[in-house]
């Protein structure tokens, strides 16, 4: 008779199910997963909604890492020696959020070689990304650097068709992810939907509304 095969390991299946130091959050807007400061002890996965890294400086000033959409994991620095939080991650909205225990994620990334080339192959693109973002950050215009978070939020560029309708975000939130102020969002804002490159008003229930033109702001010279 032949040996019974082992069923094959599934990434998305272990994401999605508790045990094995997995635990599945159900959060509300605003739910703090962990504070700055926080002992740092397990990894995190978006299944479901969006959530916001944050730094507040000793003068209490904060500010935006990056807003993460599903399949992003976060918090994973706990594995590299990293004892405390160096930042807060709050839900954006409704969210499904996996918590994966620093031991059980240790454990999957040693056991599955399919999981820990998931794991890389995220890794490496968030790094290509935050590269992009320093390069975005000290070269552009406040304007062109606007236009991209928009996009890049809207899923321009990924695999995939776009996602036309972004969730809401405040000005304030978005003049803190560009470095900039609240006034020249503004600003920037009214010119994008004057010419056409974004929608935000009654009708938009859900949002705002991004389109490619947008593009134009961030290719032209």
């Amino acid at each position: 008779m032949a040996p019974k095969r082992t069923p094959s390991f599934n990434s998305k299946t272990f994401l999605a199910q508790v045990g094995g130091g997995k635990t599945i959050l159900s959060c509300r807007k605003n739910h703090i997963l962990f504070a700055q400061g926080d002992t740092a002890d397990a990894v995190f996965y978006i299944l479901e909604g969006e959530v916001r890294l944050t730094v507040v400086s000793k003068h209490g000033k904060e500010a935006i890492v990056a807003i993460l959409k599903p399949a992003s994991f976060f918090g994973e620095a706990c594995l590299t020696g990293q004892v405390l939080r160096l930042e807060a991650a709050t839900a954006v909205g409704v969210a499904k959020i996996v918590r994966i225990g620093k031991t059980a994620m240790i454990q999957v990334l040693h056991d599955e070689p399919t999981f820990s080339e998931l794991f890389l192959t995220y890794l490496l693109a968030r790094n290509i990304r935050i590269q992009e973002d320093l390069v975005d950050q000290l070269f552009n215009s406040s304007e062109k650097r606007l236009a991209r978070i928009l996009l890049l939020m809207a899923n321009f560029g990924k695999e995939g068709k776009p996602k036309p309708v972004i969730v809401k975000i405040s000005q304030e939130m978005l003049a803190e992810m560009i470095g900039t102020t609240r006034s020249r969002v503004s600003f920037f804002m009214n010119k994008f939907r004057k010419l056409g490159f974004i929608e935000y008003n009654s009708r938009l229930h859900e949002g705002l509304q991004v389109h490619s033109s947008l593009l134009n702001v961030v290719l032209h010279d």
